[in-house]
């Protein structure tokens, strides 16, 4: 792998970013919307239940984990999106790149517009609303990892599902954490969920995170074990997208696909 050109498509989106600021904004925008109208409800369920549940830690901080593997999966499908809609997808693969320097200059971009978004979501839910990542302790960290892996993975299964059916695509993409959010528990228990969904939501990485994000909240033991077990999970869910996605591209290359890319749909 050579990683001049891996970073190379990172700079790409640096370069896009910087010049216009209707793709810079939403770096932060909306998730600044976000923390502000769940921080308020927040505040308001502290105060019709008298404080007895710290729903800061609980409710407001699964919505910033969320947002976070939201955005880092978007980061992934918008970079690749980006070469979509320029029509600069065949461009890029003419040029002695390989699919993994592709996916992996993929990542680095994510990484770094993720990166953006948390720390405004973090400052506007501590400055504003109080949240402490002291609450969670060192826990804190896996929960990220974890989430950040998981993101990246549905990134990648995103744009290879774009790529073997076209750009007109991408609105099978765009709604798929809003699909996932009800089995992976992200504000209630995963007690509250009927047996059927709880057997998907076990397949789930971020169940593990969102259910020890509110044992620890409400005083209960959590053991870190169960964490490693969710991040080799969702390294599990990241190595078969990538292969997912080196298959999907063979195919394209093999049957003329990738040429004819430029069409709203492909079959």
């Amino acid at each position: 792998m050579n990683l001049r050109r891996l970073f190379a498509i990172a700079l790409r989106q640096f370069y896009l970013l910087r010049g216009s600021a209707a793709r810079f904004l939403p770096l932060f925008a909306w998730v600044t919307i976000d923390m502000v109208l769940w921080g308020f409800m927040t505040k308001y369920l502290n105060s019709v239940t008298g404080s007895r549940y710290q729903f800061v830690p609980a409710l407001l901080g699964a919505v910033l984990f969320w947002d976070l593997m939201s955005r880092v999966m978007q980061g992934v499908t918008t970079a690749f999106f980006e070469d979509v809609w320029s029509r600069n997808f065949l461009n890029v693969f003419a040029s002695p790149i390989t699919t993994q320097e592709y996916i992996g200059g993929l990542l680095v971009s994510s990484i770094g517009t993720s990166l953006v978004g948390l720390v405004f979501m973090v400052l506007v839910a501590t400055l504003a609303f109080g949240l402490s990542f002291a609450v969670y302790g060192f826990l804190a960290i896996p929960f990220v990892l974890v989430l950040f892996l998981f993101g990246l993975a549905l990134g990648i299964a995103g744009s290879a599902i774009v790529l073997r059916l076209g750009p007109a695509a991408e609105w099978f993409v765009w709604p798929i954490p809003a699909l996932l959010s009800p089995f992976a528990a992200v504000y209630y228990p995963l007690t509250t969920l009927p047996e059927w969904m709880r057997w998907i939501a076990r397949l789930l990485p971020p169940s593990y995170v969102f259910e020890g994000m509110r044992a620890i909240v409400a005083g209960r033991a959590f053991h870190a074990t169960v964490l490693f077990g969710a991040c080799a999970l969702a390294l599990v869910y990241v190595l078969l997208a990538y292969w997912f996605f080196a298959s999907v591209f063979r195919y394209a290359v093999k049957t003329g696909l990738i040429a004819r890319y430029s069409a709203e749909s492909v079959s």
